[in-house]
């Protein structure tokens, strides 16, 4: 699984210049102005338990149970055919002055598999949108009223995987779409292990801890016959100043769409624009 490749993808990048992170499009788009600082809030953590289970005392040690977790969690997501799947994340950078700073996020997932998918990312007062109707991909700033296309492939999986290799697009929540594919890539995993019964958001859910090489991460999963995953928290193990990515998710796994949900239609005042790839 990749979890770097989430977290890094998972909000838009801070003044991006471009409709999506890592875009190359026309030289015409304009950068937004830099927002200014808001006055960090500390939040008091809450107590937790300390973990009383003894491990064995080599550094790795992967407990079946947490991995059968994901992989329970993976087949019951290539089971949804249609979903719609709201987050709320919390992402750190570290700034010119060594110091971590925080950025809030909204990403909203609206999907029919195999070939149809919206997503509309916010984070400050930079938003994007992205329709995949089956046949194209469209990005769109609805700030600026520029939009890009470029050709889909058949499915949503290998879709995001075009943006990805030709356009280094990365799509935030790309996992999504890959857990249970094949290339979940647990052999990274150096510790895996249960923590304990929780709650998001008033859900019963699992929580679990893992660990790889440069990341530490933790998933909540729901407890019952719907196994979803509702919080993920991911920690640049490898950077000393430890920025960390985390994100709440909230489903709905039988929604009713519009019947243009995955059809884009330019506003009068849109400007369609060339996207380039990557290697251009």
């Amino acid at each position: 699984m990749n979890v770097r490749r989430w977290a890094q993808s998972a909000c838009l990048g801070v003044g991006a210049a471009a409709l999506a992170a890592g875009a190359t499009l026309a030289s015409t788009t304009p950068a937004p102005a830099p927002a200014a600082a808001a006055t960090p809030v500390a939040k008091a953590a809450a107590p937790r338990k300390k973990h009383k289970k003894a491990y064995p005392a080599q550094a790795s040690f992967v407990e079946p149970a947490a991995t059968a977790a994901l992989t329970r969690m993976s087949n019951y997501l290539r089971t949804v055919p249609t979903f719609e799947v709201k987050t709320e994340t919390e992402r750190d950078e570290v700034d010119d002055f060594g110091q971590l700073l925080t950025f809030d996020g909204e990403v909203t997932y609206k999907v029919k598999k195999p070939d149809n998918l919206t997503l509309d990312a916010t984070q400050g007062s930079t938003t994007r949108s992205y329709i995949y109707d089956g046949k194209t991909v469209t990005q769109y700033d609805p700030v600026t009223g520029f939009y890009a296309k470029f050709d889909a492939a058949p499915t949503i999986g290998q879709t995001l995987d075009l943006a990805a290799s030709k356009y280094g697009i990365d799509i935030p929540l790309y996992d999504l779409f890959q857990w249970g594919q094949g290339n979940d890539n647990l052999s990274a995993l150096t510790s895996a292990h249960y923590v304990g019964a929780s709650k998001v958001n008033g859900q019963d859910a699992d929580q679990y801890s893992f660990r790889q090489p440069g990341v530490d991460w933790q998933i909540w999963i729901a407890k019952g016959d719907k196994p979803l995953p509702l919080r993920v928290i991911i920690v640049a193990s490898d950077d000393p100043a430890r920025p960390q990515f985390e994100s709440t998710l909230t489903w709905d796994t039988a929604p009713t769409f519009a019947a243009d949900t995955f059809t884009f239609t330019p506003p009068a005042n849109a400007k369609e624009i060339q996207i380039k790839s990557s290697g251009q």
